[in-house]
């Protein structure tokens, strides 16, 4: 089978890693280029198909659809493409190319949180399971049909980067178990289920704002959520964000929301219960735990955050 990859981070890395193993002529990778802003913590697939002798292209979102891009992507004649945590949405023109449809892989339990950020919005909205699914592409965002899913269990102590993981372990199981009905033109088509459908986009650094009226445990799903790699939870003090990296819900404690109750460990009030900051970091200064930080700027109990 000829294939063309679309893909980046880990799960791009290793699903390609899949293709070379089971010996599918991959005619192209295409990818991203690493942004200099971002923490590159993962695997990028880029050298892995350069040392196979993989052509590699980087295109921006709106070259995906110049003539040019969509003639090349054609002369490559591919029988299927794959997409694999890739970042741009892939254009109907490039989809109706490969005589055997395109598939990508999506960070949830479609038809549930479709869109971006999937493995941040599991986290932030308290849920238990995840998991990741392969489905056919179409015009509208994960609404193409099932072709195989593996689920995943969330746990209390996971964070945005363990979850990641996880799923980033299951996808390359599930991918490696379909390929072979792949090849063989027997993969499953199953319709997803509309009524069950949930949508989500993309979040922003300025999304991680603690609002101190929620309720505790709602912060902190927020706070594993987005902390490292991500951009972080943040909350202000003496002028400055102070980023929240890491949480723990507390039982007890009354005050306004925001108001310190406690400097050891860093405890805040929040609209309902109360968090303790156990590794902040202010803007310009070192990361550290919150009961330091509050010894070093002389925080004390009632005053807020």
């Amino acid at each position: 089978m000829r294939a063309v990859v679309f893909g980046y981070h880990n799960l791009g890395h290793d699903c390609l890693e899949v293709l070379i193993e089971s010996g599918v002529d991959v005619a192209a990778l295409i990818t991203h280029e690493d942004d200099p802003k971002e923490e590159i913590y993962f695997r990028t697939p880029f050298s892995l198909a350069r040392g196979h002798d993989i052509p590699v292209r980087t295109p921006t979102a709106s070259e995906l659809s110049t003539p040019w891009f969509v003639n090349w992507i054609r002369s490559l004649s591919p029988e299927i493409l794959f997409s694999f945590y890739y970042r741009h949405m892939i254009p109907e023109a490039l989809l109706a190319i490969p005589t055997r449809g395109a598939m990508n892989m999506h960070g949830s339990l479609l038809p549930k949180y479709r869109g971006r950020c999937p493995v941040n919005w599991v986290i932030i909205n308290g849920e238990e399971e995840t998991g990741v699914t392969l489905h056919y592409m179409v015009g509208a965002p994960d609404a193409g049909d099932i072709v195989g899913q593996e689920r995943v269990a969330i746990a209390d102590d996971d964070t945005a980067g363990t979850l990641m993981e996880k799923i980033n372990g299951a996808g390359v199981a599930l991918f490696r178990r379909l390929l072979p009905a792949i090849l063989e033109g027997t993969a499953p088509r199953i319709p997803q289920d509309e009524s069950r459908a949930s949508y989500f986009s993309g979040r922003r650094p300025g999304d991680g704002r603690i609002d101190w009226k929620q309720p505790a445990a709602k912060i902190h799903n927020l706070v594993r959520a987005v902390t490292h790699p991500y951009p972080g939870a943040f909350t202000e003090s003496g002028g400055k964000k102070l980023f929240v990296w890491e949480s723990r819900v507390e039982e007890g404690g009354t005050g306004e929301p925001g108001e310190i109750l406690s400097t050891t460990p860093l405890t805040v009030a929040a609209g309902s219960g109360a968090l303790a900051l156990l590794e902040v970091q202010r803007e310009g200064e070192e990361e550290m735990e919150g009961t330091i930080f509050a010894k070093r700027h002389g925080l004390k109990e009632g005053n807020r955050l």
